[in-house]
């Protein structure tokens, strides 16, 4: 099996990210085989920071756009002199990474940046689909595994984790001027966005939402443990792990009666351990336990661009996943011209 070249300075700095960032990630990642855990590594620390610059940088249109260009040179195999540009375009080339996946996430990103906000929850399915399902289907690379069904649910359990971040973090956002609930959902409940966002309250309007989002995660977690027992045996712990780890943030916010304005939901070291074990336990009993017929469901409508560029058994199959979408080229366009828009601006009060 060919393995990254990924230099042990570089792998080293991504572990310190992900252990600093991504404490979820990173206790999953611990159950990991080093085949998958180390570009796992280099993936999440690549992806991280390319989602910090764009959620806590100054200039979002500039940081997705200088993304842009640092994914170019990974896919032109010269990268950026960064450990996690380097790390990440050592595992592209030797996973032989579809490029519609990082594209996926640039997207997403971009969305962000225009403070782009979803009208109906399979809008929101979408969005999730680019931060988050484009992750899981990488992750599926790493892993060597490209069947459709096991991509499709792996995608699920993008999908479900996004909505639960979203349903966790509404406060947050809102205090940081941004609303990733359904604006449907809002307009139903008489909620006025503008109001919202001036004074965020855990109104019941509001909790209902929380909860409506966390049953649809729910949903799709399990939705998502069909396709585990397709994954190498010895990679079935960490990402049951990954999913109950995340489920609990849920199970969490229920605790505070889906107030997620006051409170932000956190699970400590004793719960993780907790769920850890119970993780290996359910590895164990995909061993022994047939396929389940929902590992054969259809791919939620909003994530099958992802399996259709990946599988290799796909009847949709998109060219081994190469080639930006009209959607991303169009978004970036966007983002150009605020971009020169605004330094345009900044020359005029300068002179």
């Amino acid at each position: 099996m060919i393995r990254p070249m990924i230099r042990p300075d570089d792998l080293e700095h991504c572990r310190n990210v992900i252990r600093t960032g991504s404490l979820s990630f990173h206790a999953a990642s611990k159950l990991l085989p080093s085949s998958v855990r180390d570009p796992a590594l280099a993936l999440y620390a690549f992806c991280r920071l390319a989602d910090d610059e764009v959620d806590e940088g100054h200039n979002k249109a500039e940081a997705v756009l200088q993304l842009q260009e640092r994914l170019d040179l990974v896919y032109a195999g010269t990268p950026r002199n960064a450990p996690e540009d380097r790390a990440f375009a050592s595992v592209c080339e030797a996973f032989d990474m579809p490029r519609t996946l990082p594209d996926a996430l640039l997207e997403g990103l971009a969305w962000d940046a225009v403070e782009r906000r979803y009208d109906s929850l399979s809008e929101l399915r979408s969005y999730a689909s680019r931060v988050a399902s484009a992750v899981g289907a990488m992750m599926c690379v790493l892993m060597r595994v490209r069947d459709a069904d096991a991509l499709a649910r792996a995608c699920d359990l993008g999908v479900a984790m996004q909505l639960t971040n979203i349903a966790r973090d509404v406060g947050e956002d809102a205090r940081a001027g941004r609303i990733y609930l359904p604006m449907d959902w809002l307009q139903d409940a008489g909620v006025d966005p503008k109001d919202f966002l001036a004074h965020p309250t855990a109104r019941p309007e509001i909790r209902r939402m929380v909860k409506s989002l966390l049953a649809e995660a729910r949903r799709l977690y399990l939705r998502s443990e069909a396709g585990i027992g397709s994954l190498p045996l010895n990679a079935r712990t960490g990402i049951f792990a990954a999913r109950y780890i995340y489920a609990a943030i849920g199970t969490a916010v229920a605790r505070k009666k889906f107030d997620t304005i006051a409170f932000r939901a956190r699970t400590n070291a004793a719960q993780k351990a907790a769920l850890i074990g119970m993780s290996a336990a359910r590895a164990a009993g995909t061993v022994i336990l047939p396929k389940s017929p929902v590992l054969f469901a259809s791919p939620l409508s909003e994530v099958r661009y992802l399996v259709d560029a990946v599988a290799t058994n796909s009847p949709y199959a998109v060219g081994n996943g190469q080639g930006r979408t009209a959607a991303l080229l169009s978004v970036l366009s966007e983002l150009k011209t605020r971009e020169t828009a605004m330094q345009r601006s900044m020359r005029v009060a300068a002179e």
